[in-house]
């Protein structure tokens, strides 16, 4: 006599397997396209606060300098006006386990202060920043004339 209503034990342990099997090999690449998800996220909040410096050079004429200082990088004008705010126009704050590190392939001193300067012309210094967080990093390099970025390494761990 057979039965033909449901699944048998051994069946349904089976199934049970072969799902856990499938789970285990779905996590790490979800992982992995989580952390390449906040590594982007990174580079895409440094070159908003890139363009948010080029545009205020341009709209008020004058120059504004993105600063490195206390756990956190600002954007501000370079000079202020009378009674204007020093406070920053735009901050990127960095969690403790990110670091950004600036350097000028062109400048003419060994340790130039950690401010990137816009000039009312929109142009800025050439700049390479370098990003290291628990997701990876990324090193960029930006042009003078356009201040947009050119990605020379991107690595997700």
């Amino acid at each position: 006599m057979r039965r033909d209503q449901g699944f048998t034990l051994i069946e349904m342990a089976i199934a049970v397997v072969i799902m856990v099997v499938i789970m285990m090999l779905a996590v790490p690449s979800i992982n992995g396209v989580l952390a390449d998800r906040r590594l982007r996220r990174s580079l895409d909040e440094f070159n908003g606060l890139v363009r948010k410096a080029q545009e205020h050079s341009i709209a008020e004429r004058r120059a504004y300098l993105i600063t490195w200082n206390n756990g956190k990088i600002g954007l501000r004008p370079e000079g202020l006006l009378k009674g204007e705010d020093p406070a920053p126009v735009a901050t990127l704050k960095l969690s403790r386990d990110e670091s950004f590190r600036l350097s000028f392939p062109a400048a003419l001193e060994n340790e130039p202060p950690p401010e990137w300067i816009f000039w009312p012309s929109g142009n800025c210094e050439p700049a390479v920043v370098t990003y290291r967080g628990k997701d990876g990093g990324w090193t960029a390099r930006y042009s003078a004339l356009t201040a947009r970025a050119e990605l020379a390494n991107y690595v997700t761990k």
